[in-house]
Formats: structure tokens, sequence, C-alpha cells
């Protein structure tokens, strides 16, 4: 007898929701449904099935009620108050909900557990729904799904759906520069976003979550990915340097300023010099045992190497 495929729900597909709606797809165990403002020609060329929603708890819950999900991922990427206001309108209508008791919010950041407040940013997006979650979610299991940085940010850009941050990611491709932030030494961690998606994927199937969850495809710090990509393509990096005296009096001089974008970028190299990036070593690796065994986590070198030889990660 066959095994009735699980539904799962997507909202806010962007650039990384689009790794895991193909992941789910090519899956026989799962179907997908998108949940969006508006229609897209990504979706509508791929036949997938989309609601439009307003993002209200009310037009969440009809669409869950209709579609009778297992599960809500959200991928909603923005830091402001609507991403509170917008995900306590997701676990609301997965309360209220039938079949749909599993949420995923839009995280995908690094050490959590340490850094909960990194980028500053958080405090009042992400840091601010966790606690709403510990407090009120009932019977609503969820967890908080950390990757890293990504590492299609080490690639050209017509190689990943996931947009170039020249302004954030310390190595500029195109420019061929890489401006270190503080030492250079301080711990990062980073993921394809294709197996970012495929182990979201992974753990609809899993019985049971952990509060957090955490994929890395490698730990090392910024002068060895520099290092690395000098090596690859056998040319030298032209580096600049910003210590973190400086990022951090910028910051501190610009609480008040949070919208601007200069700022929201000094937030994000904070985040870098702090080593909040780095997700705990010892807990993903015990958690790739447990949750990932099936899925392929793969090094700078190896997603450099692949890009040589395919059009598309």
């Amino acid at each position: 007898m066959a095994v009735p495929r699980q539904v799962i729900a997507l909202a806010g597909v962007g650039c990384l929701g689009k790794y895991v709606c193909e992941e789910l797809l090519a899956d026989d165990r799962f179907d997908v449904v998108v949940i969006s403002r508006g229609r897209y020609p990504w979706f509508t060329s791929r036949d997938i099935q989309l609601y439009e929603s307003d993002y209200s708890a009310a037009s969440i819950l009809e669409i869950l009620d209709n579609t009778k999900p297992t599960t809500l991922i959200s991928l909603l990427n923005v830091n402001d108050e609507r991403y509170v206001n917008i995900h306590r309108a997701f676990l609301s209508a997965c309360q209220s909900s039938r079949n749909c008791k599993r949420l995923i919010p839009s995280e995908y950041a690094g050490d959590v557990e340490a850094f909960p407040t990194r980028p500053r940013f958080y405090a009042h997006t992400r840091e601010l729904f966790r606690q709403i979650l510990r407090k009120e979610a009932g019977d609503v299991e969820w967890t908080l799904f950390q990757c890293g940085w990504f590492m299609d940010y080490f690639l050209p850009a017509e190689k990943s759906y996931m947009k170039a941050v020249p302004d954030e990611f310390p190595i500029n491709l195109d420019a061929w520069t890489a401006r270190i932030r503080g030492t250079g030494d301080e711990p990062q961690s980073w993921t394809l976003g294709r197996e970012v998606g495929n182990a979201v994927v992974e753990l609809c199937a899993a019985k049971d979550w952990e509060p957090v969850t955490y994929v890395v495809g490698q730990w090392g710090t910024f002068n060895e990915a520099v290092k690395i990509m000098e090596s690859f393509y056998g040319r030298p990096l032209q580096i600049s340097r910003t210590s973190a005296e400086e990022i951090r009096s910028f910051v501190a001089a610009n609480l008040d300023n949070e919208q601007d974008y200069a700022v929201i970028a000094a937030m994000i190299d904070e985040y870098s010099i702090d080593g909040a990036s780095a997700c705990p070593q010892d807990k993903t690796l015990r958690q790739r045992e447990k949750f990932f065994q099936a899925c392929k986590f793969s090094t700078i070198e190896e997603v450099l190497k692949r890009a040589q030889e395919v059009e598309f990660l």
C-alpha cells in the first residue's frame, strides 16, 4: 500500500525558498503548496499549487484547512515589525489548523543560542518571535533552522538563486576584492543554498524536532576562505580591512538608525566579527547524524569545482 504523500506549505518564497521548493518537488514523499502575496512566473511555469494571501491569520488558516499540510515553512526575509506580525499570524493559523501542527519560522542564520541578538536587528524580529514561540506555541511543534552564511556567495551570480550581497559578504567576485572584517580569523560557517533546501525537506520527514536545528557545509575563517579562492582561481584577491573597533564604533553610534542599509551592513559585519555565523560544531555534527544522514554537505572547494562543471547549482 502506497504511503500518503505529506503536504508541505511554503510562505514568503524567495531565493532560498526556490531551493526548498525544488527539493520538495523532486521528493516523492511530499507535495508542496506555496503561499504568496502574488502570482509569479517562476511558480506558474512549474505548475506549482500557488495560493495568494495577505498573510493574515484568517487567510493563512483558510489555505491550511483547504490544502491540509502538516508543516508550514516560512522563508520571509524582512527585518522590521512585519516579521513578528506575520509570524504571529503563521503561528495562530497553525494553532487553529486541524492538520498543520509544525512551523519552521524564517531564520537561516548562525549560532542563535550563543548569539541570539546577532545581527542586532534580530533582537526585535527573530529573537522576539522566538520568545513568543517558547511561551505560546502550545501544540505547534517548531524548530529554528540555522545554516551560517550561504556558500553560494562564493559563486558567480548566474550559478545560484541566492542574490549576491557584496556590501554584506566579505568576498566580491565581480570586483575580485575581499574586505576582511576584524582579524579575519573569527570562526564562520558556510552551507550551499541547495543543500540547505534539501536538509529542510529532510527535516520534514523527521519524527521529532529539536528547538534549534543546525546544518553546515564547512567551518573556517574568512582568511582561510580567501586562500581557498586565490588557490582555486590562481590569482590574488585585492584585500582591504575594517577593524573590529571601527565596526563596533559605527554600530554604537547608529543604533537609532537601523533601517539605513549602511547600518544594517555594519551590524552584519559585527555578526561576522563576533563569530556568530559559526554554528556549534558538536551539536551540528550530532544533528547531522540524527536527521541528515541522507543529505550531502559540500566544502567550498567542492562547490567551486562543481560550478565549473554545471550551469547552475
